[in-house]
């Protein structure tokens, strides 16, 4: 029975906050039966004052997307000198941005897919690239944003020139890697198992894959040769450290296995905020290691620090 106060972070007010919620809520039960003093946090603009006036020990960062994985809340932390669970200013600020984490990680002898960076009116004008191939808005999570551009498409998706586009301007063109969907998580300095993820319906992982109840199936641990089990094990890793997270991580790929493919892995991203309910994928690996979702969470709290 620790009696630390931890503070976990939720809510919040970007596109992934219904998310969040869900993570904060099932990470807030968890800890208080590991024995852990737990305040609820729906994260506001007054972040600041209400964790100066709770004071907590730790601060569990449970927050997705915009402001909660890219370095902000990070930043508050730091000022406020409160230790926080995940990655750091730097690392958070890194991985939230696609592109610049491929070049970094690529620079690492991580695979990465080919990929142009643009406004997202140039890139609905004409095909940035010879269909097939992804647009993705360079700074959002839980495929929001996310458009697949077939072979037989015969223009960019004009989606892109709408007036209320909520995902920026800056949007990442990447070549389509057709294949399984696969992932690694990381924890610590130790490489997890391999999931593959298969969604239910047209075969992408869009949100209602990822959250919808029997949205997708996981395959924990992923049916793929040893050799290229382990190769994703030592490019997570790689790309965990590249990039400079802390805590716990994942990092998706495309692997093309078939018969008439091209036999190739590719690193997609790192997330720094993986989701955290009992039935989410880093959980999920963290069991099949022998840490039940309490251990996971107790290790991530005991874990926490400022400067990360």
């Amino acid at each position: 029975m620790s009696g630390k106060h931890v503070a976990v972070l939720m809510g919040g007010w970007s596109s992934e906050r219904s998310v969040s919620l869900s993570s904060g809520e099932a990470c807030a039960d968890a800890l208080e039966k590991e024995g852990y003093r737990v305040t609820r946090v729906d994260v506001g603009r007054d972040v600041s004052a209400v964790l100066t006036e709770l004071k907590p020990d730790v601060a569990f960062n449970a927050l997705h997307g915009p402001h909660g994985e890219d370095g902000t809340i990070q930043g508050v932390l730091e000022y406020l000198q409160i230790p926080y669970t995940h990655s750091g200013v730097l690392a958070s600020a890194l991985a939230m941005d696609k592109a610049r984490a491929k070049t970094v990680v690529r620079r690492h002898g991580v695979t990465v897919a080919d990929a142009k960076i643009m406004h997202r009116l140039e890139a609905a004008e004409k095909h940035a690239m010879k269909p097939p191939y992804v647009v993705k808005p360079v700074a959002e999570g839980s495929s929001f944003g996310v458009l697949i551009v077939r072979e037989d498409r015969p223009a960019p998706p004009q989606e892109l020139y709408s007036s209320d586009w909520p995902y920026g301007d800056t949007v990442m063109v990447e070549r389509y890697i057709a294949g399984r969907e696969i992932t690694c998580a990381v924890m610590g300095d130790v490489a997890l198992g391999v999931t593959e993820i298969l969604p239910i319906g047209d075969g992408f992982y869009d949100f209602d894959a990822k959250y919808r109840e029997g949205g997708s199936n996981h395959v924990c641990p992923a049916e793929i040769l040893p050799n290229i089990y382990q190769k994703i094990q030592t490019m997570s890793l790689k790309a965990h450290k590249a990039v400079g997270c802390r805590g716990v991580s994942r990092s998706d790929f495309r692997l093309d296995d078939r018969v008439n493919g091209f036999n190739e892995l590719v690193w997609l991203e790192v997330n720094t905020q993986p989701g955290m309910t009992p039935t989410s994928l880093v959980p999920e690996l963290a069991e099949h290691a022998g840490h039940s979702f309490g251990e996971l969470l107790s290790w991530m709290v005991e874990d926490a620090s400022c400067c990360r």
